[in-house]
């Protein structure tokens, strides 16, 4: 069952100086997130912030290809930035033409970590609708590693593209690390909330938080 948040705990986002917030999407996983975009920003370009029950826990920038342009965690301060040389950038519009897009690039943190992604998105021919929202089903796969080549996330699964917005949105996926933790996670999208509607801006995650603590206090009891 499905636990949404307790009410009078709402807080609204409100984007940066010369920001726009575009639409509040609450995901299962016990996510909400905001997407915007800034003026000082190139065309194209677009920013979300997640927020789970604590507050925010990724910032990110996406550009008109949806290639990861930068993103940063709040909590632990590292931020990684898209390294402009690459065998193989993501390109959405690929990915629409042809319904299948390799890439193959490196990011760069602050701390000088630099990682290898490679992998691939493609359509699945299956269209969804979730909350008056057309939606696209994808499945993809990416392997990150070093600058020595060793594997350190392997990650696959089905996500979501909306073409009008020009985003992908989470879904069902399976990561492995290197230390041989396994996780399978929903982040599908469940409510999208636009300028003028209920829900839109606010920061309080309603879907699954409960299952998620049901679940932390199951393994810490098997500790």
């Amino acid at each position: 069952m499905t636990l949404p948040s307790l009410p009078g705990h709402a807080t609204t986002f409100t984007p940066p100086q010369g920001c726009r917030l575009e639409v509040t999407v609450q995901n299962r996983g016990c996510t909400v997130s905001q997407i915007y975009r800034c003026e000082s920003d190139p065309k194209g370009d677009q920013r979300s912030t997640i927020f789970n029950e604590d507050g925010p826990t990724h910032h990110s920038r996406i550009d008109a290809e949806t290639r990861w342009i930068e993103s940063s965690d709040p909590d632990s301060g590292i931020q990684d930035r898209l390294v402009e040389e690459a065998r193989d950038h993501a390109s959405f519009g690929t990915l629409l033409r042809t319904g299948y897009d390799d890439f193959d690039f490196w990011t760069e943190s602050n701390t000088g970590e630099r990682l290898h992604h490679v992998g691939h998105d493609e359509l699945t021919g299956e269209k969804v609708t979730i909350d008056g929202v057309e939606l696209e089903k994808t499945r993809f796969e990416l392997t990150t590693t070093d600058v020595n080549g060793e594997v350190l996330i392997q990650r696959s699964g089905q996500q979501f593209i909306n073409r009008a917005m020009g985003r992908f949105f989470g879904g069902i996926e399976k990561m492995n690390d290197w230390t041989g933790q396994r996780q399978d996670t929903n982040d599908s999208p469940v409510l999208f909330s636009f300028p003028g509607e209920k829900g839109f801006g606010e920061t309080t995650p309603q879907f699954d938080c409960g299952q998620i603590v049901a679940q932390l206090n199951h393994e810490r009891a098997q500790l």
